[in-house]
């Protein structure tokens, strides 16, 4: 339980920090700690539960403008996380760690590419559009057990033009709805583990909160760079997790 505490701890830091979810790093804490794939994607759900909601709230004030888009893109993600227990059912722990792979270099390769701030300012898209994007992220992240930060993220800055530190801001609003609706999902089914999700969770409260602190000091080109290091080192870790 101790184990499961520490990990809460670091995974909100980072949930904080980086507006992810936390799934992208807990789920490989899990994994190596000897937990299989859907285990660490019931864990990682609850625990996204907790930090999105508390970090969103602190975020609320500094990214007040775009919560508009937020809310819609984030009833699409509700609505494709409500497919996570079909998912976890039909496909094995392999496929969903192979998923999880693509997504991150993905991830990578967009980022790195896109401009920490856009002086041109967001671009103005179909709310409809918004809510397919939602949906699709939803349905693809809660079946890996994170939160979608980390694939909308991308695709608000390369495509849509947010500057990254909103971008980030705005997707830890959109886990609010994934998680949420891939908590049912999975309680519906059987296969949340409460006990061990709510003490990741509650230990990634305090974690959350000098995250969303650092997060404010840093300048945004330097913030990117940690970001792109973040997602190298986890790439690494789930490759070495897979084949060695």
């Amino acid at each position: 339980m101790i184990e499961l505490a520490i990990f809460g701890s670091i995974t909100g830091f980072i949930s904080g920090f980086f507006g992810v979810g936390g799934g992208m790093i807990l789920v490989p804490m899990l994994l190596f700690a000897g937990y299989v794939m859907k285990e660490a994607v019931a864990i990682s759900i609850m625990q996204m539960v907790f930090s999105s909601i508390y970090g969103s709230f602190l975020n609320s004030k500094k990214a007040k403008g775009v919560l508009k888009d937020g809310i819609i893109i984030g009833l699409g993600g509700f609505v494709g996380g409500l497919q996570n227990g079909f998912i976890l059912s039909h496909f094995s722990n392999e496929s969903l760690q192979y998923v999880f792979l693509a997504i991150l270099i993905y991830s990578i390769v967009k980022i790195f590419k896109s401009p920490a701030v856009h002086e041109e300012g967001p671009r103005v898209v179909n709310k409809l559009y918004l809510f397919i994007i939602g949906f699709f992220i939803g349905i693809i992240a809660m079946s890996i057990g994170i939160g979608g930060s980390i694939l909308l993220t991308p695709v608000l800055v390369g495509f849509l033009r947010y500057d990254l530190k909103t971008a980030t801001a705005l997707g830890l609003f959109f886990v609010i709805f994934s998680s949420v609706a891939g908590f049912i999902s999975l309680s519906i089914i059987g296969q949340m583990l409460y006990t061990e999700g709510a003490i990741v969770g509650i230990a990634s409260l305090v974690g959350v909160y000098f995250g969303i602190l650092a997060k404010g000091k840093i300048h945004s080109n330097s913030y990117k760079k940690f970001i792109l290091l973040l997602n190298v080192s986890i790439l690494i870790a789930m490759i070495y997790k897979l084949y060695f």
